[in-house]
Formats: C-alpha cells, structure tokens, sequence
C-alpha cells in the first residue's frame, strides 16, 4: 500500500468518529438484522453506507468473572497478550510479532484491539469497506482472534510491568479505598476480586492458553457489525473471523456465575491515611443491565446525583455545605447485579458530616422519589442528550453491541425515547425502593490520621 493510500485509509476512519454528527435519526431508523451462524456464532448487522467504513465488535463470555479467585487478572493479562504477536498459521502465515503486527495494521489503514472488563472480552476491528483492504483486515484479524502467540518472553516484562503499576497504585487512596468498597459490597464474588502480585505469580502463559481454548470458541461468539457491508459479506466476514478457533467439540455448556448476594447489613470501614483528602464510597449491589427498571433508574439516578450541578447531592452536599467540591452517584449494571455508588472526595475532618448528610439525601430520595419537575427536567436532559449517543459509527457499534451482550430487543433504539417518556414519578420511586437498602449500605472512608479514624468507625452505625 502506497503512503497516499495509508494517509487515505486512516483520515477515513478517523473521519468515522464525527462524521456522521446529523445523521442520528437516521440511525436510530436502521434496522438491525440478527441470525445464527451454523457454529453458534450470533451476528448482529447494522448495514449503512454513510462511509465507506466497517466497525466489527466480537465478544465473549470471557470476562474477569470467569477468572479463578488465586488467578484474579487472567482475563485482562490474557487479553492484553493476543496483541503481542502470533504464532505460524494454520496455512502456512509467518508468525508475527507485537511489531510486525503493528507495522501489518498500520500497513492497512485499519486497527484491531483486544479488551476484557468484568463480563466480556472484546475484539474490535475497524477498517475501510473497500474489498482489497477489508478482506487483508479481517483475515489478519482473525488470525490474532484464533492463533495468538502468547510469548513467554514478553509475559515475564509485561508482569513486572502489571506489578510495577499495582505497587505504584498501591499508595494513592483513590486505590485503597476502590478495593475496600468492592470487598465489601461484593464478598465472595467474582466481582470483587483483586488483581495483586500474588495472583499475578500464579499466571502464565499456559493457563492463558488453556483458558483461550475454553472459552474463547465460536458458538459463544457474538458479532456486532456496524457498516458499509451487505449481509451476504457480513456473514463471509464473522465467518473468517472466527475461523481458526476450536471446532464444535469445544462448546461445552459454562458454569453459571452465581448471582451477587444483597448486603444483609450496613458495614462501615474508616482506614486512616495521610492524605489531604479523604476519599468517600457509599453504596450496594444494584441491579442487572436486563432488568425491566432500568429506564426508572436511570432517569431517577440523574436527579440523585448523576445530573452534576442540578443533582440532589450535588445541591446538598456541596453547593448549600461546601463539603466536597463534586459527588456523584451511579449504577453499574451488568450480567450481574453492579454496584450502586455514592462517591466523593472531602477533607478528612469534614467526612464524617458528608457522610451524614450523602445518607440522609439518598435516604429521602428512596422515600419519596422525585418531584414532578425534577423528573421533567431529567428528561430534558437525557432524551435530549439521546443523538450524542449514536452520532459516529463508533458510537453506533457499542449500543449495538450492548443490544447483543444483554439480548435487549433489537427495536431497542427505535423504542429508547418513547421508553423513557413513559417513565413517572411513581415508578422511580418503586424502582428505588426494590433496588436500594440505604439503612444496609457500605460505607468506606479512606483518609485522616489514626486516631481520627478509629474515633469515626466508633461512632459509625453499626
């Protein structure tokens, strides 16, 4: 490929990401078609000429819940590996290393990468739909999805790499206090555990590759495809992809994960630390992403405190106090039920009344729900903020992607506004009063001298 060609190749797809600015209705109008393939892949195809561009998302049930408690990391550590080379090809390709992957994508004009969180890993590709260069992509593509190298050499630098980070990170209470909330609202499960140094030692490349073989096989495969491809070429093209993973013989049913227990009674940790602030979690586990609330949460949630200065806690915490300088409240929702949080940074000394008054405003607000004009206002802002979320292909292939991972209707996008419109007051209410507990939270403060924070967990409710 010619430097003009490259140049090309990349102005196009970074032009992806803002391009399609206006074109939202549009979008949210466009179909999404949805089949199996005849290994169990699932494909999910928005098919949009807009730019001559093809974003390919490919997930599995391979995320850091699937990791063993002594292996905690294997799922990130694993992912971050596929990208460091690949070994010979089935049909007779060189092996590759981390830098000839490189120079072969940037050769391209296209980029691949490798991701895993909590539920999933993730490959996502984006190239040019032109024939010549689409079909180089994703048959490199595939290679780094089903023959990945995983070199001894370079896993021993990237571990003291991971160590280096963790011991830095080990001495920010940002850190401390991040761990201690999700041991506590968590316990046991998967969702909690820690990535340490420990763990890490018990990590190697041949536990990444068995865990690959285990779990990383076409049936449970789901394809998010966003672009200027017809079905006919969507389906040649997942089907490449995931050509050089293991056979039918590898699709054994998963274990189920089981479900994150509800608190059964507040729990409230003070950890001293020198720092000039002390840095504040209050919270539980929340909710499922597929849970019929979710629309009432979400709306209920921006009055609470995720609409920034026009939040509740915002209001009372900071602007009538100066408490803190910003707090914010949130849910994670996932395959599982994710955390709700609370969370704030305040000075030592004044912890404890922010603390106060966070559980009394969270505390009303589960009670009684939103006023009526705090609800219209919350719509305003999220349905008017709507567009932004499907405005770059970018953009479009996460919530298709996230339509695939929680199964959501494929209408999903075509029914959000009207979805949304519908929620009352009265339903916020009741949502939060069958998710929140605000008398069985966790609350942990990471800040003051010793002393201090003994004399705070003394007089914390228990």
């Amino acid at each position: 490929m010619t430097n003009t060609l490259k140049k090309t190749a990349q102005s196009l797809l970074l032009a992806g990401a803002t391009v399609l600015a206006g074109m939202t209705t549009a979008h949210a109008a466009l179909p999404i078609q949805h089949w199996t393939l005849a290994n169990g892949a699932k494909i999910y195809l928005v098919s949009t000429n807009a730019l001559p561009i093809v974003d390919v998302q490919v997930d599995f049930d391979a995320g850091s819940r699937r990791d063993p408690a002594p292996q905690a990391g294997l799922a990130s550590t694993t992912s971050a590996m596929v990208e460091k080379g690949v070994r010979a090809g089935k049909n007779g390709e060189p092996a590759l290393d981390q830098n000839a992957l490189g120079e072969a994508w940037a050769d391209l004009g296209a980029s691949f990468d490798v991701s895993a969180g909590t539920d999933r890993t993730s490959y996502s590709l984006r190239t040019l739909s032109d024939p010549a260069l689409l079909n180089k992509a994703v048959a490199l593509a595939s290679r780094e999805i089903g023959e990945p190298a995983f070199p001894d050499d370079v896993w021993q630098r990237e571990r003291e790499r991971i160590n280096a980070a963790i011991k830095e990170a080990n001495t920010k209470p940002a850190t401390i206090a991040g761990r201690a909330f999700a041991q506590a609202v968590y316990g046991t499960h998967p969702y909690g555990q820690e990535v340490t140094e420990e763990t890490l030692a018990r990590i190697d490349t041949a536990t990444m590759r068995q865990r690959y073989q285990q779990l990383i096989v076409p049936c449970r495969a789901k394809l998010s495809i966003v672009g200027a491809v017809t079905r006919a070429e969507a389906e040649s093209l997942a089907t490449t992809l995931l050509s050089r993973l293991p056979g039918p013989e590898a699709c054994t049913p998963l274990p189920a994960v089981a479900p994150v227990a509800a608190l059964t009674a507040a729990k409230d940790e003070r950890i001293a630390f020198d720092s000039a602030q002390a840095h504040v979690f209050i919270g539980q586990p929340g909710y499922p992403r597929k849970d019929p609330d979710h629309f009432a949460l979400t709306l209920g949630n921006y009055v609470l405190g995720g609409g920034g200065f026009v939040s509740r806690l915002t209001d009372q915490v900071r602007e009538k106090r100066g408490l803190t300088y910003s707090i914010y409240s949130g849910f994670a929702p996932g395959l599982e039920a994710g955390a709700f949080r609370i969370g704030f940074q305040t000075r030592p000394d004044q912890a404890e009344d922010a603390v106060k008054v966070s559980r009394e405003v969270l505390a009303k607000f589960v009670a009684e729900g939103p006023t009526a004009s705090e609800l219209k206002a919350a719509k305003d802002n999220v349905i008017g903020g709507f567009p932004l979320l499907l405005d770059s292909n970018r953009k479009l292939i996460g919530n298709v992607a996230n339509i695939a991972w929680h199964d959501l209707p494929l209408d999903y996008l075509d029914t959000w506004t009207a979805r949304m419109n519908a929620v009352t007051t009265a339903e916020i209410k009741a949502a939060f009063q069958r998710k929140l507990q605000p008398e069985r939270m966790v609350t942990v403060v990471v800040g003051g001298k010793p002393a201090q924070a003994q004399a705070a967990a003394a007089k914390a409710p228990q």
